[in-house]
């Protein structure tokens, strides 16, 4: 049985290998685009799936990853950030990322994407982030998130930055 194949999919595992890293990526045989379904689907807590959320900070386009354990306060981590995060369009997305809403992977993006790593995904020793595809996933860690995507660490509610 042959691997399926998307461009996008090659792209980030192209970005992951210019890292120098090489994970499995995971192929499901239905969409996974909720991070409760990664985690069924993996066998693993929903606080490991690293959700790729993109955002708009005042009108830029900003990636943030998120623990699948909760959700964004974008009020408050837009303040924290200086500015207003809005919900991207699907379009803003799919420019910014060169992937679709349900599969937007940490990396693999045309140019380079702002992004916020949810320091809550620290406590985990491997999480799961998309691979640029619904069906798509591959293992990584906190650190190695931070560091492929230059990523800033950052708490995204503020009961997670009180703890």
């Amino acid at each position: 049985m042959s691997t399926p194949s998307h461009p996008a999919v090659e792209r980030v595992a192209e970005a992951l290998a210019a890292h120098g890293l090489s994970p499995e990526i995971v192929w499901f045989d239905d969409a996974v685009t909720t991070a409760p379904l990664a985690a069924d689907a993996l066998g693993v807590e929903v606080g490991q799936i690293a959700n790729s959320l993109v955002f708009t900070l005042d009108d830029q386009p900003i990636l943030v990853l998120t623990s699948g354990a909760h959700r964004v306060d974008t009020d408050w981590l837009g303040s924290q950030l200086g500015g207003t995060i809005g919900r991207a369009s699907k379009e803003t997305v799919k420019d910014a990322t060169g992937q679709v809403i349900g599969g937007v992977a940490p990396l693999g993006h045309p140019s380079p994407v702002r992004t916020i790593v949810d320091t809550a995904l620290a406590g985990y020793d491997e999480v799961w982030a998309a691979a640029g595809h619904a069906k798509t996933v591959f293992p990584t860690t906190f650190d190695e998130l931070v560091r492929i995507t230059g990523g800033t660490p950052h708490a995204v509610e503020a009961s997670e930055a009180a703890r």
